[in-house]
């Protein structure tokens, strides 16, 4: 019976490999608290976080000012003289990603960071740990691309009917240039014919006048 559920523990664990902590604390004056987790190499590390300071009016806790709060994230490798591998500045509510290089311990620190009178007051800091394999980043990097692939598709559609619509629009100006050219093209002829019309029906006038003047015998 024992072998039995030990073996569906681990059944469980195998089936289910992501494991998610959730929990809070509380810091005075920024100060900085740290967390010690044992990952193994190339686990991801998923964090997210919320700081919430004291309000003396409310008597509660409220939600921060991203103009007046941010955090400071750091990841350390305890078993690397303390190497540090992340360092992160974000707004008071926002999370952090994580791949382990290497297995062994490793520190995670939150420092809330505040301006004015704040420095010196009391915050809650929410936070939820979630740790799994790297490949769940993988995944979750081939949504976005997926995602980014439908938005550059759309955005070609767009400009490939913004193009058709240029090209509309340069079909229809030739056509109304070449209609222009064509009337003043005719407009011009037409006025060389009337001038010539002109010309030809003054000097038949001036010929009828001056023979018309030699019969009378005035000239």
């Amino acid at each position: 019976m024992l072998a039995t559920t030990l073996y569906q523990l681990v059944a469980l664990c195998l089936w289910f490999p992501v494991h998610a902590s959730a929990f809070y604390f509380y810091s005075n004056g920024g100060e900085r608290k740290c967390f010690h987790k044992e990952l193994s190499k190339n686990t991801l590390l998923q964090g997210t976080y919320k700081v919430q300071p004291y309000d003396d009016n409310l008597k509660a806790y409220r939600d921060a000012d991203p103009k007046d709060f941010s955090v400071v994230i750091d990841v350390e490798e305890v078993f690397d003289d303390n190497q540090r591998v992340v360092h992160q500045k974000g707004s008071p509510n926002g999370d952090f990603t994580f791949v382990a290089l290497e297995s062994g311990e490793h520190r995670v620190c939150f420092q809330p960071e505040a301006s004015g009178w704040l420095t010196k007051g009391k915050v809650k800091i929410d936070t939820e740990f979630e740790i799994g394999s790297d490949s769940k980043l993988d995944s979750k990097k081939r949504d976005t691309l997926e995602a980014l692939h439908q938005k550059v598709v759309i955005l070609n559609a767009k400009v490939l009917e913004i193009r058709r619509e240029q090209q509309l629009m340069r079909e229809r100006e030739a056509a109304f240039r070449d209609v222009s050219e064509s009337v003043n093209s005719r407009a011009m002829w037409w006025t060389i014919i009337q001038v010539i019309a002109l010309g030809l029906t003054c000097f038949w006038q001036m010929r009828h006048l001056s023979t018309f003047f030699i019969k009378q015998k005035v000239l």
